[in-house]
């Protein structure tokens, strides 16, 4: 039985505080499958989660199996897809609201050379038509809500008429959720991670878009990285979207349920999420054979800045405790931790 849109498992409701936008994790490559949801899922309980981008092919050629399973505890958990032929993209949002996704979202943002070589990602903003079609075909064949993540444009094309035009565009394709990364995507002469980095965030573009578009839910993406620019691009915007700063330093997510969602995040501790990912460990292990060491690897962030956490993070790392049951490695881990003390 698939699960409500954006209904929170635990409860049933909604989540707290206004529409599941509100605050989010991003999709982000290689880092956030489904064991890092899931640790981030156990520190808040009402952030939407994102998949890593999953292109059109991999489904259509690929195991779907494993390129769209997710726990059932990931809820609110979105879907982002990469493509740019509309009539695959609906097949794959198809498959996506069958296998529960609450969200499809298509990227217009990723600026690597590997993705413009696939004809999606950034570059499609360059073709706002074709990207409406792209909408309006995936809209046509689910209940989902289907979104769009973008730049505020592309390499030297600074006008603000660009992203405008973008938005309108595809907002009369019906699509009425957009995040957008507040930096240009430079499609030649930068790595992605410099993409990240070297093109200035100008939010005013973003606020500019929600002002001229009060109708549609604008979301930031893009440098943010305390509660307190949270709050203040809340009071522009409908929602913010965190990339790395919730991957490397995941124990700030613990705060958000109370200071961003208005419900009470409980007292939980870094030990008992810890522990509760061994757990989890243990039921991957037994059900699909996966290593532990596939799963710590998302929560090496997990004592960013506390002392002892570099001695905390070799024991998770020692691929010579990968025969060792989980909770043991954790004993061991508490062990180094106490000794760098």
């Amino acid at each position: 039985m698939s699960i409500p849109a954006f209904t929170d498992v635990s409860t049933g409701v909604p989540p707290a505080a206004g529409h599941p936008w509100r605050l989010s994790v991003a999709p982000m490559m290689d880092w956030s499958d489904r064991h890092c949801r899931y640790f981030h899922r156990l520190l808040s309980r009402h952030a939407l989660l994102y998949t890593e981008m999953v292109t059109t092919g991999a489904l259509i050629h690929g195991d779907v199996g494993r390129h769209l399973r997710f726990n059932a505890e990931e809820h609110p958990v979105a879907l982002q897809l990469g493509g740019s032929e509309p009539a695959d993209l609906a097949h794959c949002a198809r498959l996506g609201e069958q296998w529960g996704y609450d969200e499809i979202n298509i990227n217009c943002g990723c600026p690597s050379e590997r993705v413009q070589r696939g004809a999606f990602g950034a570059c499609l903003m360059a073709e706002p038509q074709l990207v409406a079609d792209c909408v309006k075909a995936m809209v046509d064949v689910v209940s989902v809500p289907v979104t769009v993540k973008h730049r505020i444009g592309i390499d030297r094309e600074e006008r603000y008429d660009f992203v405008r035009d973008f938005v309108g565009t595809v907002s009369e394709a019906g699509c009425s959720t957009f995040i957008v990364h507040a930096r240009n995507a430079w499609l030649k002469g930068l790595s992605p991670k410099e993409n990240r980095e070297v093109p200035p965030l100008r939010y005013e573009l973003v606020h500019r878009l929600k002002r001229d578009f009060p109708g549609l839910t604008i979301c930031v993406n893009g440098g943010i990285t305390t509660t307190e620019q949270v709050q203040d691009q809340l009071a522009e915007l409908d929602g913010v979207m965190i990339g790395r700063e919730a991957y490397h330093n995941p124990w700030w997510l613990a705060g958000w349920d109370a200071a961003v969602f208005g419900v009470g995040g409980g007292d939980v501790t870094r030990e008992q999420i810890e522990s509760r990912m061994c757990d989890y460990m243990v039921r991957e292990s037994a059900a699909h054979g996966t290593p532990w060491s596939a799963v710590a690897r998302h929560m090496l962030g997990l004592r960013y800045g506390l002392p002892g956490s570099r001695r905390w993070r070799q024991v998770w790392s020692d691929h010579k405790l990968k025969t060792l049951p989980p909770h043991e490695v954790m004993d061991i881990a508490h062990g180094a931790l106490r000794e760098a003390a």
